[in-house]
């Protein structure tokens, strides 16, 4: 048995279970096994599970218990004492991994100082999945999740991407597409190549490419479905002063707890630009606090 600060604790194992997302025929055999053999399966819905399980022909042996965002930090608790007694606890969301924008990094973390052995079943991904489909960019990408639902902090943290020269992707749901997509056009450009990756793998798949700007025109009307979202990373010409790197800059320093006309002298300083000029920029460019 593992030892964790001096004390022998049970082999407990926690095991985080991707799941389809959309396709019952994507699981793997290893999920099917899991499945079957653990002593807990927590279960972000527990219908749709045993709907999975019923379509994938597998009988669930253990006890199964709901783990979504509501109760997940009282349930990490408990699920954490099952471990220390050496059970074998599964969980998986409605689709793709645990803990990736779904319940399960709290219990993970406390699985992890606890000692216990934590391990993945790979599954189907909904970001690398609208990556590989985008037609942009893969070698360097960020997730970056939901965006912000209220306008401003959307603003603002998109302000924050806008240097990112990595290709980003994002969740958003389906009635705040539109909204979302008019705030990154704002942010990065109208112009900005995008793809909107929408019901990926199921019966009615949809990737609409484009500039960020048609884009958000398009969703206007009205989008369905499960929703990813594809952003190319910023491009800076040859030669070209890097303006909204800078403005980014400042929006980092900021954040961190620097005074905003302390960051604007110092990034200015280093750019080798009038602080006056970035200062006028920041002010235009830059949500209002």
């Amino acid at each position: 048995m593992p030892c964790h600060n001096g004390q022998v604790i049970a082999e407990g194992r926690l095991v985080l279970a991707g799941a389809p997302i959309g396709q019952a025929g994507d699981v793997s055999p290893r999920l099917r096994e899991v499945l079957g053999s653990a002593d807990i399966v927590a279960a972000e819905d527990t219908r749709r599970l045993r709907r999975l399980a019923h379509d994938l022909g597998v009988e669930i042996a253990g006890r199964v218990v709901s783990y979504y965002d509501q109760n997940e930090a009282g349930r990490a608790q408990e699920l954490l004492e099952s471990l220390k007694e050496g059970r074998t606890v599964v969980v998986i969301t409605d689709a793709g991994m645990p803990g990736v924008s779904d319940p399960g990094y709290r219990l993970t973390s406390l699985a992890v100082e606890a000692g216990i052995t934590v391990t993945a079943l790979p599954g189907p991904s909904a970001v690398t999945t609208a990556l590989a489909v985008s037609g942009l960019p893969s070698d360097r990408f960020c997730f970056e999740g939901f965006p912000p639902r209220k306008p401003g902090d959307r603003a603002r943290r998109l302000s924050g991407l806008a240097a990112e020269e990595r290709t980003m992707v994002f969740f958003e749901a389906p009635h705040r597409l539109a909204a979302s997509l008019e705030a990154m056009a704002e942010a990065f450009g109208a112009g900005r190549p995008a793809a909107v990756c929408r019901e990926l793998t199921k019966t009615y798949e949809e990737v609409r490419r484009g500039g960020l700007g048609e884009l958000a025109e398009w969703a206007a009307g009205g989008v369905k479905g499960e929703i990813t979202v594809v952003v190319a990373g910023h491009v800076a010409e040859a030669g070209e002063l890097d303006l909204d790197a800078l403005v980014a800059e400042v929006d980092r320093r900021v954040a961190e707890g620097e005074q905003r006309k302390l960051a604007v002298a110092e990034v200015a300083k280093q750019a080798g630009i009038p602080k006056r000029e970035l200062y006028d920029l920041v002010h235009r460019r830059s949500p209002t606090t």
